[in-house]
């Protein structure tokens, strides 16, 4: 018989960007268990200490404290105040934190939320996301009421670990095939004791502890692999520099980036003219002023220095020769946590005569992502991109006399695609992409042979 296995994820700073405290105590008022003004003395500034520097022992003692000060309480009012604070604990998810959730069940694994919060307090939170056991401190209850003692330790530190070995033997889990997750030093007894241990958001102790130990470190809060500064992302340290004004090889104009949602799920879908058109996108992106992923090939990923930036801004690599659907799957898990994915559903610059056809033909990765996560697709027209970096050539081209070539890049209302003929809705897509580009590439016409030539591969001989 296989073994059991599970994942233990710890609550607050973990799973949440920060502490389930304030939550909790709030719906508590609200559902009349305690009296606005009878908080913990200093509790605010506990809470505010713990958001930005994680656990320490005055904060553990406080939350000791916290078991006195529940003497008294009818439990039913505990009860509702624990499910009224679920919409609000569930706000405070990372972004990430479901996704990492999925794929311990799709390993196998158990899912267990192991934290100091009581059980009573978040138990119907756990059910919400689907956890199949709860290993939390507990409170005593006689006859309805709350005594203000535990019933049992305090699950903190060796007690956790305590805790999650006593529910494991009990369930027959092996704790060596089995992971666990936080972001506290603390919890360094239950990461040193399962197979798999992993640290998110790890606090200052706790990150020199994995440096040592070899743990991984994890964010949550953004797709592995994306580079940050103090906390905040390489897109808002390069943003300031990528403006049309600063743009030396063309004169780039983005219109109607209002037009795309200031959050949630999104995809931008454009057409591909040049290999200019991802510095035409990075200035949309920039004046959108959200973080976007890109989809692009994955020898972009593999050039020594663009392929560094691109994986450190969060780029999705796309290998159609070996595995195309696996780029769609990292884009849906990007949208689902709430983010923006940039694809070209052309997938490729169109080559000779097929680069003048005003009927744009794309893939359906676009479409089916959109059905897929419920996310509207933001249609981009780009235009003169092929002046500045013809398909031809190596390098893009330096302006001349006549000044810099004109780019522009026009943003169209968001559309909705349901599950139906993806490809019906990809025409769809497509004509709407051609209807945000100028007249002249709705025209059908005979391209020179010299505008054939630039439209092929260097050193591709021109297809007349």
């Amino acid at each position: 018989m296989p073994e059991r296995r599970a994942a233990f994820f710890d609550l607050d700073r973990t799973l949440l960007s920060g502490a389930s405290g304030p939550v909790i105590s709030d719906a508590l008022v609200a559902a009349g268990v305690i009296q606005p003004g009878a908080k913990l003395p200093l509790e605010g500034a506990f809470y505010r200490a713990y958001e930005s520097l994680g656990e320490t022992l005055p904060f553990v003692a406080m939350v000791r404290m916290a078991a006195a000060f529940t003497r008294g309480w009818p439990l039913d009012g505990v009860r509702r105040a624990a499910e009224s604070a679920v919409e609000g604990l569930a706000e405070r998810l990372r972004p990430y934190a479901l996704a990492a959730i999925e794929d311990e069940r799709r390993s196998g694994r158990m899912v267990v939320l192991s934290t100091t919060t009581p059980a009573e307090l978040v138990e119907p939170f756990a059910a919400e996301l689907g956890f199949d056991a709860v290993v939390a401190t507990r409170y005593e209850a006689d006859g309805g009421t709350l005594t203000g003692r535990l019933d049992g330790g305090l699950v903190w530190g060796p007690g956790k670990l305590r805790a999650v070995r006593l529910w494991s033997a009990t369930n027959e889990v092996s704790m060596v095939g089995s992971s666990a997750y936080s972001d506290s030093v603390f919890d360094a007894p239950l990461l040193g004791a399962v197979g798999k241990p992993h640290a998110v958001n790890p606090d200052a102790r706790l990150r020199v502890l994995c440096a040592l130990r070899r743990w991984p470190i994890e964010s949550w809060d953004r797709p592995g692999g994306v580079a940050s500064v103090a906390g905040r992302e390489l897109y808002h340290l390069l943003r300031p520099l990528v403006r049309p004004e600063l743009m030396a090889l063309a004169s780039v104009k983005v219109d109607g980036a209002a037009r795309v949602p200031s959050s949630g799920p999104v995809v931008l879908a454009a057409n591909h003219r040049s290999y200019f058109d991802v510095v035409a996108l990075a200035m949309l992106v920039a004046e959108i002023g959200r973080p976007a992923r890109f989809l692009a090939k994955k020898e972009l990923f593999d050039a020594p220095v663009v392929g560094t930036l691109a994986r450190a801004l969060g780029g999705i690599p796309v290998d159609r020769d070996s595995s195309p659907g696996e780029a769609l799957a990292v884009a849906g898990r990007v949208l689902r946590a709430g983010e923006m994915v940039v694809i070209l559903p052309q997938g490729t610059i169109p080559r000779g005569k097929a680069f003048f056809d005003p009927a744009l033909k794309g893939r359906t990765g676009a479409v089916r992502l959109a059905a897929a996560t419920g996310a509207p697709v933001v249609p981009v027209g780009i235009w003169g991109t092929e002046h500045v970096w013809p398909r031809s050539a190596r390098l893009p081209s330096l302006p001349g006399w006549q000044g810099r070539p004109e780019v522009t890049v026009r943003v169209g209302e968001p559309m909705v695609f349901g599950r139906g003929d993806a490809r019906a809705g990809t025409d769809r897509l497509m004509h709407a992409i051609a209807g945000l580009l100028p007249e002249e590439a709705r025209r059908r016409r005979v391209p020179s042979a010299g505008e054939l030539a630039r439209a092929e591969a260097p050193g591709a001989p021109s297809k007349r």
